[in-house]
């Protein structure tokens, strides 16, 4: 089981002393929210169920391959990554350099967690209709990946049409690894014919196998069972039979933030890194 941080339960202000601190005590990557822009008039939510968003409209946003490129430099081995960033929003010439430039500084430490995003409100306010969000996150993908991969890149999609381009420096990574994140049945169908990986967010080993089976089921019918990929969720670990739990789910790699405020950050780190992590810690 690999065990990860998120950014996005603490401070700001803490951000980078609790990169440091995960790299030391052997967390295996940190990720970190992401927002182009919150509109003050928000609805909707990620969270089945939830009738209010999960953040208000002033929450400090950092551009994410700009903030993770500065924590790089602050650490060795912490893979770094985004949970998640709505790809589609952007040309993928964007994406592409901006998170070629994070692989490339922090000599192969990216990951990218993608998703279609639940807040119309947002595509709203740049101009672009909120229904075309999952065409063009899957077509910002594979365009993505072309110019991480080939030497010169054209391509004539309906949403980000080009003529030929070169793209260097390639990243570290050929290409970055990409995981869908979502918990709608489109979004877990494209995490198992488009994704590395599917992310997910808070979640029970339960609710995680559920999802994973849908997600197996996804990828045998587009043939891709032989093919890498990874289960990344976030939730609870307090002991070793929620760790077995979670295994016994296909969960690979965990999201924790076991402290309820910002004070207990870095203290609650080496607990849980003393407790489940051993000898890293």
């Amino acid at each position: 089981m690999k065990f990860a941080v998120t950014f996005g339960r603490m401070h700001p202000r803490l951000w980078v002393e609790a990169a440091e601190a995960a790299d030391r005590l052997g967390f295996e990557s940190a990720w970190l929210p992401e927002h182009l822009v919150l509109p003050v008039a928000m609805a909707g939510s990620p969270y089945a169920g939830a009738e209010h968003p999960p953040v208000p409209p002033t929450t400090q946003l950092f551009d994410p391959a700009s903030l993770l490129s500065f924590v790089a430099a602050h650490t060795t081995s912490l893979r770094l990554g985004t949970y998640v960033y709505l790809l589609g929003l952007r040309h993928p010439f964007i994406t592409a350099r901006a998170f070629a430039t994070l692989d490339w500084v922090s000599d192969g430490r990216a990951v990218i967690g993608a998703g279609a995003g639940w807040l119309r409100a947002e595509w709203e306010a740049l101009g672009i209709d909120p229904s075309t969000r999952a065409s063009r996150l899957e077509e910002a993908i594979g365009v993505c990946r072309r110019l991480w991969t080939e030497e010169t890149v054209a391509h004539d999609g309906p949403c980000f049409p080009f003529a030929e381009v070169a793209f260097e420096p390639k990243p570290v990574q050929r290409p970055i690894p990409i995981f869908i994140g979502g918990e709608s049945a489109p979004a877990l169908r494209r995490a198992g014919r488009l994704g590395d990986g599917w992310i997910g967010m808070a979640h029970t080993p339960e609710s995680a196998a559920a999802a994973v089976a849908t997600i197996r089921g996804h990828r045998s019918e587009a043939g891709r069972v032989d093919q890498p990929f990874e289960i990344t969720v976030g939730g609870e670990c307090t002991t070793d039979d929620d760790v077995a739990a979670w295994t016994a789910a296909g969960v690979d790699r965990l999201i924790v933030s076991p402290w309820r405020r910002s004070a207990e950050v870095l203290d609650a780190m080496g607990m849980f890194a003393r407790r489940f992590i051993g000898d890293a810690a």
